[in-house]
């Protein structure tokens, strides 16, 4: 790797991260990893504690150094440039305010740091008062706000400074669960304002599908899957990644038909209808994933005998705009399935011990090979 300046890409990849891996010792914490940013795209590492996402984020900000591969930056590799020279900013959890210094002041740290003029510090700081909106909080220390606007004010120190790249460690970690909610879309509009390339870490699968535009699911290491929100939801590629992001009933099966345009594999409780071919081999072990959302009750049985199984209601919750179902199945296992209550009073309502019929449509699942 060298520090050359390369021309920028044509492709519109703004930051590359071509086979990186991070050993220490004989581990190994991120495993030949690659992936093209485009410029002014939310990028979300997502994965377990442990996955390897906070090591790669510290590469690019050059706090660990790769020990193979290559990062690329508007075309120039940051293999021998030091943190303190990358045209990068780096937002902790904690938020790293000064708690001794008002907003203002913290916000011009960076800038006064650099030696730029007053005149020009003080325009910058009112400009991102004005994007956080937090002007009239100016003269106030951290301790005096609230937990989302001191992420504001971290988040107005960082862009001060105008990064190529903003890299964000669990941005919204510290704050509790209805003000993360209410911060999360806050936060996207004001990177988006301000035109800047990030890239984000969090374990939080809903925090990852409300604020990026792609998502890398990480696992020991590696990249499971890459794609928009909708697609690791709606298309996942594999076990894990099933799992990982949102609720999913897992059923293993066989193959017993595979055709062009349809498959039929069968479970211990079922036989699924797939309304297209996988490819595969007949007898092969598969699984079903089915997302609870995509399941309907009945208390009759419905025609067919694809696509369907009873069980007896074992938990039921109440979430106001939906109810989650937990039925027992004849194999034992449960399945899982949530309704939504569009209505104020249901046709059918049922309940504890109740005896139901599951149904669902022949795109509702996923299957998977892996």
């Amino acid at each position: 790797m060298t520090g050359k300046p390369e021309a920028a890409p044509a492709d519109g990849a703004f930051l590359r991260i071509r086979e990186v891996v991070k050993d220490y010792g004989s581990f190994r914490a991120v495993a030949n990893v690659s992936v093209d940013i485009a410029k002014g795209e939310i990028f979300a590492l997502l994965g377990p504690s442990g996955c390897g996402k906070s090591t790669l984020l510290r590469m690019l900000a050059g706090f660990e150094t790769p020990s193979s591969g290559q990062i690329l930056l508007a075309g120039q590799d940051l293999a021998d440039m030091p943190p303190y020279e990358r045209p990068i900013n780096m937002m902790f959890q904690s938020y790293a305010l000064f708690p001794h210094l008002t907003v203002w002041d913290n916000i011009a740290f960076g800038l006064r740091r650099e030696g730029q003029a007053k005149d020009q510090i003080a325009s910058k700081v009112e400009a991102m008062l004005k994007l956080v909106q937090l002007g009239k909080y100016a003269e106030r220390k951290p301790h005096q706000l609230s937990g989302g606007q001191q992420q504001r004010v971290a988040l107005a120190r960082s862009l001060a400074k105008q990064p190529q790249l903003l890299l964000l460690d669990e941005p919204l970690g510290a704050l509790d669960k209805k003000l993360r909610e209410q911060t999360q879309i806050e936060l996207v509009n004001i990177v988006e304002q301000d035109g800047v390339t990030c890239v984000m870490v969090t374990h939080d699968q809903e925090e990852a599908m409300t604020m990026a535009s792609r998502i890398a699911v990480m696992s020991e290491g590696k990249f499971q899957q890459i794609g928009p929100p909708g697609d690791l939801y709606e298309t996942p590629a594999t076990r894990f990644v099933a799992d990982f992001i949102g609720n999913v009933n897992m059923m293993d099966g066989t193959l017993d038909i595979d055709a062009a345009d349809h498959c039929v594999i069968g479970s211990a409780d079922c036989k699924h209808y797939v309304g297209h071919g996988i490819t595969g081999t007949e007898g092969m072990a598969v699984t079903v994933a089915l997302r609870p959302e995509k399941i309907f009750l009945s208390g009759t049985k419905p025609e067919g005998e694809h696509n369907q199984v009873q069980g007896t209601v074992q938990e039921m919750s109440y979430f106001g705009s939906f109810t989650v179902y937990r039925l027992q199945l004849a194999s034992g296992a449960m399945l899982k399935v949530s309704q939504a209550n569009t209505q104020r009073h249901k046709d059918e309502h049922f309940t504890w011990g109740d005896t139901v019929w599951a149904q669902w449509s022949e795109s509702a699942h996923v299957v998977l090979t892996a």
